[in-house]
């Protein structure tokens, strides 16, 4: 599968990443069927978090990949943490113990990438930085990111951080593109011109922290996917017709959408059916025109001024 580095690291990542939310809802030899499945088509880059399935999806993983130091060396394996019941939590104490639960989980003594997962509003910097510059020291992780903050945000972090950040995973899909439609409509006075985020799409690209995408297939806050899904029929028709031109199914257009943009973003599936992890990882060799891509666009309801 083609490759991209990882924010300003010199690690080479799948463009789809695979991710590892569901995979407590398969059974033993599905989970290894379905592992197996990604790397053999050269998605070697899984995604967990220490909340996923309270930690139950890290364990079915290890054991579905048969973890062992040889298999381990042929993976890249990314964890968030900073969720906690009722509450965020960016605290040293809590950073370091939840990376040795997930370290503990998947069976293994560093996980290449920790993001930390949601805003914490009570964030101290110099806690994170101190959290960060052990774990790095220790071994523990290697590189090291966030999820679903905006720049200023980033910025707070960065002012002790002096560890790259190297990702940022974000809400994003065909109709769910509010990053890209504010940019689209700059002082227009409609709904899409309204900045949530600070820009964040421009300055994950100023500043090469690779955007991963997740939720690539829903609509809404997981209220479901849009694909063949009859809410959305002009969306589909266009998909479908996209899809048919260059030979390859709907869902791998919608990542192929994603790939598309040119901040390099590394989607981040939710699926644990092996076929569509398979159309998902086609969309590496899928490039849309600048006329597909808008035509799709449009046909999700966002508007051009």
């Amino acid at each position: 599968m083609r490759t991209i580095k990882l924010g300003t690291s010199n690690l080479d990542v799948p463009v789809v990443a695979v991710g590892c939310m569901r995979i407590n809802s398969l059974e033993k030899k599905e989970a290894e069927a379905f592992v197996q499945a990604a790397l053999d088509e050269g998605a070697n880059f899984f995604d967990h978090a220490d909340i996923y399935g309270g930690g139950q999806c890290e364990e079915i993983f290890a054991e579905a990949v048969h973890m062992s130091p040889t298999v381990r060396e042929k993976l890249i394996l990314q964890s968030k943490c900073g969720i906690r019941q009722g509450q965020f939590d960016f605290s040293k104490e809590h950073i370091l113990s939840s990376v040795d639960g997930i370290l503990k989980r998947l069976n293994t003594e560093y996980l290449d990438v920790l993001l930390l997962h949601r805003p914490d509003a009570l964030v101290e910097p110099e806690e994170v930085a101190e959290a960060f510059d052990q774990l790095e020291a220790s071994g523990k992780v290697r590189h090291f990111g966030v999820s679903n903050q905006k720049p200023m945000q980033i910025e707070l972090l960065k002012k002790h951080v002096k560890q790259p950040l190297v990702a940022n995973q974000l809400q994003l899909s065909i109709t769910n593109a509010n990053m890209i439609s504010n940019g689209v409509n700059v002082n227009m006075l409609i709904d899409e011109s309204v900045d949530r985020d600070g820009s964040i799409l421009d300055y994950c690209r100023l500043h090469d922290i690779t955007i991963q995408p997740w939720s690539p297939f829903q609509y809404g806050f997981f209220e479901g996917v849009f694909l063949d899904n009859d809410k959305f029929p002009e969306l589909n028709a266009e998909i479908n017709k996209v899809a048919e031109a260059h030979g390859v199914s709907n869902t791998t257009i919608a990542i192929a959408w994603l790939l598309r943009h040119p901040a390099n973003m590394q989607p981040v599936t939710g699926t644990t059916n092996i076929q569509r992890i398979k159309d998902c990882i086609k969309a590496s060799e899928v490039k849309l025109s600048r006329e597909e891509w808008y035509g799709i666009y449009r046909a999700a309801g966002n508007q051009l001024p």
